[in-house]
């Protein structure tokens, strides 16, 4: 089996190889037969990527100790879905999802409908087939997922306890899935500028790859705040870790490229601005893999040292001067033809602000994961940059974009008038100077929170009013009922309504985020009938208990809960003791409501019985993960259905002689 995973590896490689040739020359030379031929080594690369996940997969499952990724990732103990799972939990198996993704991506977009006979095509899929031949290149020759070991051992060595979690089989698919995602819309770009077509139709044939890929980002990053909350036992569910930040920076920035190209779309302005956002976007997709494979900075996500990192930073940096001299070659075209704002209280000025205190924000987390490097390298010793910078820094940007989202629906394009101005925010801003004095009253005192609160509260308030406004006018016209008229409102406009809603998904998580800095947290050890009180909750200790589940030794403590003097249950936080693995695991006891989450871990506990906890009280954490729901429902509403691509593109080059 060996020989067919090697294979498929190695002729998947020299077929890319020639897909680009083909692809190139047939460019050159106006062939159609060339290109052709190109997309059909495109789909055969699909094909072969698919027969070595499929045959890795078939390996994992079964327990081939024989090779050496099966051995370093599983055992025969382990459970089916975590065995399947261990395919991205090493260099060579994630390399090869990444590549089997690069390969589908590439073969949907070269058998497109809507791309059938496009000038456009032969360029994006040589630039995708780039990507392609690098990352066969490092499966072919640096670390290759089908290596046989001089034996067969009687065990694997088994998968890390932190990664036997259902977030394993999510995070790191949807992860990538929104990284290689955002290759498309970066491929599109380049071959825009190639063939010298200068209209949106780039945009408009991208932007539902563009958002797939920007959804994906964002379940990948809750779906891993999500696994660090419950699984760590830390009681946060963002530590500012370098590789959290790594996948956060291309969200920032490919946020802020959804909104400026409808800027681009409409007044046909910042076109090099969407250009470079895109560029960087993509070059931060290989940012995050270069650090999370060179072991240069310390982070529990990261594979290890390896050889790896150097040859992404290659990659990376010739990919971005190779952009970067293209998007010059073709300054003096893009610059033609380009609208003006009329005046900064507009709509489009609010796109450019949200775009700017967006990439402040990248740039913000960007250094702060960097400097740890850039100390090292000027003083000799590495200053790592803790939470608090990050948090001190990223707090008032925060309330600066949602302040900005609050104003945007309800200002008008070109130029707002100070009576439209009173009209759509004086309501909002009353009732949210109302909820700031509230806060205020109850005892809060701090002028983060309050402010913040006020702010969000400000910013829901104004897209519901914008939802009410265009709920009645068409119920001017229609006489329909309220639910109808709503319902065919947001139908009618998917794209901006579905935007709405992914608003209003940040409110909530921006709710929850600011709510959990209440946290109250105690640690104490007792005796079984003691108990501990923590904010309005009382918890008694009754007893530690062990069983064992599979291969698996666990001790757990039952704990009895009560609030305000009533009786709420009990909740049984564990350490799970793995076979091959000399650190337990913890599994966090976790009773979450709307208002707080009561989480409680299994810290210790001696020969007599008596166990340490920490316990700690978090506010509105819920509303972070219900936030993020209505976020990704947003996203789907925005792309499902609608018309996308239907702009031919204007083709500046020579005309094309085809055979």
């Amino acid at each position: 089996m060996h020989i067919i995973g090697n294979v498929s590896i190695y002729l998947a490689f020299f077929l890319s190889i020639y897909a680009f040739a083909a692809y190139v020359l047939g460019i050159k030379k106006q062939d159609q037969r060339l290109i052709d031929s190109g997309k059909g080594a495109t789909m055969g690369i699909f094909i072969l990527a698919s027969i070595s996940m499929i045959l890795m997969f078939v390996l994992l499952g079964t327990s081939q100790l024989q090779f050496e990724y099966v051995y370093r990732y599983t055992s025969t103990d382990l459970p089916v879905m975590y065995k399947l799972a261990a395919l991205w939990a090493g260099n060579a198996g994630s390399l090869l999802l990444w590549t089997f993704f690069l390969a589908m991506y590439s073969a949907m977009i070269a058998f497109s409908r809507k791309m059938k006979r496009n000038p456009m095509t032969p360029y994006i899929i040589s630039i995708m087939m780039l990507n392609v031949i690098f990352f066969y290149f490092i499966l072919s020759f640096v670390t290759q997922p089908f290596t046989l070991m001089d034996g067969v051992p009687p065990e694997g060595r088994g998968l890390n306890p932190m990664l036997q979690d259902p977030g394993m089989i999510f995070h790191p698919v949807t992860l990538y899935l929104g990284y290689v995602g955002l290759a498309v819309p970066f491929a599109f770009a380049i071959a825009s500028l190639i063939v010298k077509s200068m209209d949106a139709f780039w945009i408009q044939m991208t932007r539902r790859w563009t958002i797939i890929a920007w959804a994906f980002l964002t379940l990948g990053n809750v779906i891993g705040g999500y696994w660090a909350y419950t699984e760590l036992g830390w009681g946060g569910y963002w530590a500012w870790d370098p590789v959290e930040n790594a996948s956060f920076m291309p969200w920032l920035t490919v946020t802020a490229y959804l909104h400026s190209v409808m800027i681009q779309e409409r007044k046909n302005m910042l076109k090099v601005w969407n250009l470079s956002l895109i560029i960087l976007s993509y070059a931060l997709t290989l940012f995050g893999t270069f650090l999370v494979r060179s072991g240069v900075l310390t982070s529990v996500h990261a594979f290890g040292e390896t050889n790896l990192g150097a040859y992404f930073l290659v990659f990376m940096a010739f990919m971005v001067i190779l952009s970067m001299y293209v998007l010059m070659s073709r300054y003096h075209l893009i610059k033609k033809d380009t609208g003006q704002f009329e005046s900064f209280l507009s709509k489009e000025s609010s796109f450019l602000v949200n775009n700017l205190i967006l990439l402040g924000a990248t740039f913000a987390v960007f250094w702060g994961t960097v400097f740890p490097l850039v100390s090292e390298a000027v003083r000799g010793t590495k200053v790592t940059v803790g939470v608090p910078f990050f948090n001190t820094v990223m707090s008032p940007i925060l309330l600066a974009l949602l302040f900005i989202m609050a104003v945007c629906p309800l200002i008008a394009w070109q130029r707002s008038s100070m009576k439209n101005i009173r009209d759509n925010f004086l309501i909002p801003a009353i009732i949210s100077l109302a909820v700031a004095a509230v806060l205020v009253i109850m005892g809060i005192r701090d002028a983060y929170p309050v402010i913040a609160f006020a702010i969000i509260s400000f910013m829901v308030l104004t897209h519901l009013v914008e939802f009410i406004r265009g709920t009645k006018a068409r119920r001017k016209v229609t006489k329909e009922a309220v639910p109808v008229a709503l319902f065919r409102l947001m139908i009618r406009s998917r794209r901006r309504y579905g935007g709405y809603i992914v608003h209003l998904g940040i409110a909530l998580i921006a709710f929850g985020i600011v709510g959990s800095n209440f946290d109250v947290e105690r640690m104490e050890t007792l005796s079984i009938g003691e108990s501990m009180e923590i904010d309005r909750y009382t918890l008694t200790y009754e007893n530690l208990g062990q069983r064992t589940e599979g291969v698996n030794d666990i001790v757990f403590a039952n704990i009895a809960v009560e609030k305000d003097g009533r009786e709420l249950g009990y909740i049984q936080p564990e350490r799970i003791f793995y076979l091959n693995w000399e650190e337990p695991s913890t599994e966090v006891a976790v009773r979450s409501t709307l208002r707080e989450d009561l989480y409680v871990v299994l810290s210790g506990w001696e020969e007599d019985q008596r166990a340490t906890f920490q316990v700690k009280v978090n506010p509105l954490v819920k509303w972070i993960w219900i936030g993020s729901y209505v976020l990704v429902i947003g996203s789907i509403f925005a792309i499902w259905g609608g018309r996308y691509g239907q702009v031919t593109p204007r083709y500046a080059g020579p005309e094309r002689k085809v055979h």
